[in-house]
């Protein structure tokens, strides 16, 4: 039997694990009697930041300044503010405040609703609008909360909408094609190599027609609100409206931006759907999925109970323990799922190790010393792959929609990006394609780009240092250090869903994550054996023809190579024995092609165990060595 993994993130997301990188989780999968899940680990390539407004896993420094609603009261809360901004300049907006047709309100109202969709792309373009723009590329389309701009900032790329710098009223307009209640906004500044913008306050106005707007007003002085904005690029930040509005059409209007820079920005709405009784609009479409999950997110103490239920519920194939301790002290939980959890086993009669020797790359000397400024979370990983069998794994990521390979950093010294394909890379091809074309918001042939690249014209998959170089990830590290071939998976535009979102985060990735993990069973395996004492060999090396990347067994003998279907020429070797080759076919059924190996002790190894052992030399061991000492 083989069991599978499951990716439980079990510790505060701001927490780094993984070798130089930050924010995301990871799947594995160990060799098919055993299978663990292991922790949260990071490497963020879309390089977005995660909103927070106080939390058990952490807060975010950022200046926000909210209004909040609750039993008729108004709470002020206030942060200080990270930047302080040169001197802004202002512009003037109008402002018309006779609504044409209102809606009724619910009778009762939540201080904040999911957002609408800018960053997901849920809004598709069509649905924005500008008074202006600088360019196509500063166009009102890329006005959505943490779009990236592209390595080279080309026009195409660049990441914000920017009114055209004569625009002394400029404004971004969405439209929710549906009776919505509003109720707050997020934005940021323009994401740019190059250029730094933001607006600094804005004033927000609504419609049902896009002709007569009326603003939103603040409740002590019935004046137009000012809303304060960004005091750097790139945090988000939040302000809800003190009174939400129903309305189709919401606009938001810069009042003043950063001295010497332009009207731009990145934006979020806050919005929930309100039901129209005259049937006027059509009805809005639900997300969701048809599977009764807890679909929320949870923190590391629901985390830690939710393990504790599913193991509970299913004591008999899984197990929970901890694999260390975060730099919080925290314990880092992972769940294994098994027919014989705790136990290693073959398919075969013998047993899987729970030690697996690398043959590869040895850590650099600044992971091992003992004063080495490496994150618990780090070392914590490293011993736990190094400790199991592992076959295949993904990490899973957000902010983009594309399934990256290694190799993660390019060869080419300061390179930004460059093709560094792994002997492996028809492997890593097959293995990105498989979830790529299961995945039905990669499969989805209406989306956009989420930011400035189409992945879809290379099939949503990409060799990760061709993207963009990253040094020490866990697929480099994965692959160069254990057995383990690992990928990375962009899950989304959105890097960090709301609630809401999540029933449809699983639809489109529940298939696609079970289709990934019975590739695990994908190539050969089998064991090696001494031939004379069916003995497992550990330390043997799994060669394969054309291929310049071994694999090993473990202290049972036992081994698993992942490889496409085709026809393979396998050398085992190991210390003291004489290498043995065979032909192996790896075929499209379903399971591992068996590829066994018995291996015949040398004449030098046969005489050091004799010796060791105290015996006599045998008489052709004996006038075969004489042989050899005349030689010499």
């Amino acid at each position: 039997m083989w069991g599978l993994l499951l990716a439980l993130a079990t510790f505060a997301p701001a927490v780094g694990v993984s070798l130089g990188a930050s924010g995301a989780s990871v799947m594995g999968l160990a060799s098919p009697a055993t299978t663990e899940a292991p922790v949260s680990t990071p490497a963020s390539r879309s390089g977005q930041a995660e909103l927070s407004a106080g939390s058990e896993n952490g807060t975010s420094e950022q200046h926000v300044r909210i209004r909040v609603i609750k039993k008729k009261r108004i709470i002020l809360k206030k942060r200080k503010k990270l930047i302080t901004p040169r001197p802004p300049v202002t512009a003037r907006a109008s402002v018309t405040t006779s609504p044409a047709r209102t809606f009724d309100l619910p009778e009762k109202q939540e201080p904040d609703c999911p957002p609408l969709g800018l960053e997901s792309l849920r809004v598709s373009d069509n649905q924005l609008d500008a008074s202006s723009s600088q360019s196509f590329g500063l166009g009102p389309h890329r006005g959505r909360l943490n779009i990236q701009s592209g390595l080279e900032d080309g026009d195409l790329f660049d990441g914000a909408w920017c009114a055209e710098e004569q625009d002394a009223e400029p404004w971004l307009q969405v439209d929710a094609r549906h009776p919505t209640r509003f109720s707050g906004i997020i934005t940021q500044g323009r994401n740019s190599i190059w250029r730094y913008d933001w607006v600094t306050s804005y004033k927000v106005q609504f419609s049902n027609d896009s002709l007569t707007w009326w603003g939103s007003k603040n409740r002590s002085s019935g004046m137009d609100a000012v809303f304060p904005a960004n005091s750097d690029p790139e945090t988000p930040v939040l302000n809800l409206l003190p009174e939400p509005q129903v309305a189709r059409f919401i606009r938001l209007l810069p009042q003043t931006w950063l001295q010497g820079g332009a009207s731009c920005l990145r934006a979020e709405i806050l919005a929930c759907p309100v039901s129209d009784p005259n049937g006027l609009f059509p009805e809005v479409p639900v997300l969701g999925s048809s599977d009764t999950l807890d679909f929320r997110h949870h923190d590391y103490k629901a985390m830690r109970k939710l393990m504790k239920q599913v193991n509970e519920q299913c004591p008999n194939i899984t197990r929970v323990y901890s694999i260390g301790k975060s730099h919080q002290g925290l314990k880092l939980y992972v769940m294994e799922m098994s027919d014989q959890p705790g136990e290693h086993e073959l398919e075969d009669d013998g047993l899987v190790p729970d030690t697996v020797p690398n043959h590869h790359l040895p850590l650099p000397t600044y992971y091992t010393l003992p004063n080495a400024t490496v994150a618990p979370e780090t070392r914590a990983v490293i011993k736990w792959m190094e400790r199991i069998p592992f076959v295949l794994s993904a990490n899973l990521h957000g902010g983009e929609l594309v399934v990256s390979y290694p190799f993660d950093m390019t060869r080419t010294p300061w390179a930004a990006r460059e093709l560094t394909p792994t002997p492996d890379e028809a492997v890593f091809r097959w293995l990105s394609t498989v979830y790529a074309g299961t995945n039905w918001a990669m499969q989805d042939p209406d989306r956009r780009p989420c930011h400035s690249q189409d992945f879809s014209l290379y099939g949503n998959i990409i060799n990760g240092a061709d993207w963009h170089t990253v040094p020490g990830s866990m697929n480099d590290f994965s692959y160069l250090h254990t057995n383990c071939f690992e990928v990375t998976v962009e899950l989304s535009c959105d890097k960090f869903p709301h609630e809401n979102e999540l029933p449809q985060e699983w639809a489109n990735n529940k298939d696609a994550l079970l289709t990934y993990l019975e590739q695990v069973r994908m190539g050969i395996a089998g064991v090696v054996r001494d031939k004379d004492t069916e003995i497992g060999i550990a330390d043997a090396v799994i060669a394969v023809d054309g291929i310049n990347h071994d694999v090993t067994t473990a202290w049972g003998g036992d081994y698993w190579r992942l490889l496409t279907p085709g026809d393979y020429v396998v050398t085992a070797s190991a210390e003291g024995y004489h290498a043995a080759t065979r032909n192996c076919r790896v075929t499209f059924e379903e399971g591992p092609v068996p590829c066994n190996f018995h291996l015949t002790k040398t004449p030098k190894q046969r005489l050091r165990e004799l010796l060791a052992a105290g015996a006599k030399v045998p008489p052709d061991l004996r006038r075969r060595l004489e042989r050899l000492r005349g030689q010499n």
